[in-house]
């Protein structure tokens, strides 16, 4: 058609795009300005290129104490993500840092790694020379058992499993020391050392440095001030070292040129300084678990803790009421759901009501509800298993958790394979020993002794939590945590939701894909 023949078109019509979709990575943006640059995608017909051009750190701070802080807009906060390392800390530090519905990361695995040389976290016993050196008396016999449990239990094994022709006598050896390990780190205390790597959004770092800074443990209160200023201060540069010798080669040859380049290569980020400058204790948090642990000793009254299976699936046609006060109750005590359960059930409505508004209580402004709001899932299991496994099972997070405190009064598991070893006699002296110091520990009555006295608790040590989930959740835990290359601790809780959901939901069983655990496995599959 000749180009006189095309027909205007109407100013009044939108202008029709030439090409075609357009999809680019965004690398070197520091996490605050690229929040920022997301942002205003709301706000403004720039592309990302554009606005990224045009934004400066100054200009990103101006927008978010604007709209982040006045307004509230805290989803502007989920759009800039951050890494960091997190080194030498305890166990019990790590369990309670990851405690996050939205995490991501990895930590030093106690099935793959030797934590003989790994260390510990000395907690501050206020000048008592007693204590702490039944406290070092106690850690360094389970860092000792451990070692012999593992070394032991390796040679125990190769004399069980030979090895196949077609397996290089490196993997041979790696697998089975997994395997002892799997068994060995039962010993391991919640104060030895471990580390890990974190990638979360700034929404997320700023409710868990709260979250940190308002906890009962010394040493956790410390590593909320630390991720504070880790965010605030200068990050660490992975090509650092390299850009600083760029700068002085530049230099060398040219000195303003290097000036110039200097600026840009020796340059600091800040990783979210505006974000986090106003995280601190979450005084909603820590009034409400002082309220609720009260109630929760008044209801009880010293009950005795009632023995319950491994697995509860404690579904039922119970109130949203029901739950929510049970659900608060639980996590401020040691008791069993079930067992709580009855006491709120025996309840009048107003007291009932009661226990519900302690958890809205000290509710700020800003303060989301606590997780044990999270109510209504269709299934709830109460697990009660090793601390080891118990930190495998923590890791999904699409179900709710609420955990129970570390405590010594469910007692501990004895690992499988240590009585063919000849080590269940070795095993249970070593534990039982660091149980009966950590009450002995625990008995000074201030609560900085009870807080002390956990980090002698080794991993075989029993812990209480209330996993809610749909079915779909039901069905990945159990089918991923069954399968044969995983620890026997955890596939066993596995098989067991299975169970408990083929029991009470019989036509639902064909659904899922699990593993039977009382099967044979063969240990050289990892």
């Amino acid at each position: 058609m000749p180009e006189t023949d095309v027909m205007p078109v109407s100013s009044s019509a939108p202008e029709q795009s030439q090409n075609q979709t357009e999809v680019f990575a965004v690398h070197g943006a520091d996490p605050e300005v690229l929040a920022y640059a997301m942002a205003k995608y709301s706000r403004s017909s720039l592309s990302m290129r554009d606005s990224l051009k045009e934004i400066s750190s100054q200009r990103a701070e101006q927008f978010l104490n604007t709209f982040y802080f006045q307004y509230g807009h805290r989803s502007i906060a989920d759009l800039a993500h951050l890494a960091f390392a997190i080194e030498r800390l305890s166990l019990l530090a790590a369990i309670v840092l990851v405690d996050e519905q939205r995490w991501d990361g990895q930590e030093r695995s106690t099935r793959y790694q030797n934590f003989r040389k790994s260390g510990w976290y000395m907690p501050d016993f206020g000048g008592d020379a007693r204590t702490e050196a039944l406290f070092r008396e106690r850690v360094e016999a389970l860092f000792g058992a451990y070692h012999e449990i593992a070394e032991r239990m390796l040679e125990s094994l190769k004399a069980q499993v030979a090895r196949p022709a077609e397996m290089k006598a490196e993997a041979y050896e790696r697998t089975l020391r997994a395997r002892a390990f799997d068994v060995a780190r039962y010993l391991l205390p919640l104060a030895a050392n471990t580390s890990l790597g974190q990638i979360v959004n700034a929404r997320t770092l700023e409710t868990q440095i709260s979250r940190l800074l308002s906890s009962e443990y010394g040493e956790i209160r410390q590593l909320g001030e630390k991720l504070r200023a880790a965010a605030s201060g200068a990050a660490w540069n992975v090509h650092g070292e390299e850009l600083e010798k760029l700068a002085e080669e530049i230099a060398a040859v040219d000195p303003a040129v290097g000036e110039r380049a200097a600026a840009v290569l020796r340059r600091e980020v800040r990783t979210a300084p505006t974000l986090v400058k106003y995280a601190a204790p979450n005084e909603y948090e820590m009034a409400t678990r002082r309220e609720l642990r009260q109630a929760a000793a008044e209801l009880m009254d010293g009950e005795a803790i009632e023995t319950a299976p491994a697995v509860d699936l404690v579904e039922g046609d119970e109130p949203l009421e029901v739950e929510l006060a049970t659900t608060l109750l639980y996590g401020a005590c040691h008791y069993p759901y079930r067992q709580v359960r009855r006491h709120v059930e025996g309840m009048t409505e107003a007291r009932r009501d009661e226990i519900i508004a302690l958890g809205t209580r000290h509710r700020g402004k800003h303060d989301e509800l606590l997780r044990e709001f999270a109510s209504g899932k269709a299934l709830k299991f109460d697990i009660l298993m090793d601390i080891g496994g118990f930190r495998d099972m923590h890791r999904h997070r699409r179900c709710v958790q609420v955990l129970q405190g570390f405590t010594g009064m469910h007692g501990w598991e004895t690992p499988e394979g240590l009585a063919e070893a000849g080590l269940e006699r070795r095993y249970e002296e070593a534990i039982g020993a660091a149980h009966a110091a950590s009450v002995e520990l625990g008995r000074g009555g201030a609560p900085e002794a009870a807080e002390s006295a956990r980090y002698l608790l080794p991993l075989g040590t029993r812990t209480r939590a209330l996993f809610k989930m749909d079915f779909a959740e039901a069905v990945y835990i159990s089918e991923l945590r069954s399968q044969p290359q995983g620890h026997f601790s955890y596939r066993r809780i596995a098989w067991e939701m299975y169970e408990a959901v083929r029991r009470q939901h019989p036509s639902l069983a064909r659904y899922f894909r699990v593993t039977d655990v009382r099967e044979p496995v063969d240990l050289l599959k990892r």
